[in-house]
């Protein structure tokens, strides 16, 4: 058999994550940069966001972040816009759940952004039927199956 000629295994290409735990300085947005809520993840280091300006645009995620920051739908990013391409925008940064809520707080974002859902505004019609999402057998009906 041949000898082992590797530096390890799996674990230590993926590399250690210790920036998560350290309190990080909340960035604020500047000229060329918008905020953005992410309607849905595309693949391909894409996603589709909505910006708070009322733009629906298609982000790519830089590499710096690539693999390394996890974007799901419904977090809240901080977007640079294209000069040359209004439709498109870069991920710059990820906020965090607790930094969007002190974004929000600030005033950055408006009052009407749903910080905690996983999809980004399409639950609204849902809460207000306040239908039950459970169906109640009796016991004749389990003897019948």
């Amino acid at each position: 058999m041949p000898k082992n000629k590797g530096k390890g295994g799996k674990n230590r290409k993926r590399g250690k994550n210790e920036a998560d735990d350290e309190k990080r300085e909340l960035v604020f947005k500047e000229d060329g940069q918008e905020y953005a809520q992410v309607l849905r993840m595309l693949g391909n280091g894409r996603c589709e966001a909505m910006c708070i300006d009322g733009t629906k645009r298609l982000c790519h995620i830089r590499g710096k972040m690539h693999k390394k920051v996890w974007i799901a739908a419904g977090d809240i990013i901080l977007v640079g816009l294209r000069d040359y391409q209004d439709d498109k925008a870069d991920v710059i940064l990820k906020y965090m759940p607790d930094e969007a809520r002190l974004l929000k707080a600030y005033g950055e974002l408006p009052e009407n952004t749903r910080l905690n859902e996983g999809i980004a505004g399409g639950l609204e019609d849902e809460e207000e039927g306040g239908a039950d999402d459970y169906i109640e057998f009796e016991d004749e009906d389990i003897d019948k199956i």
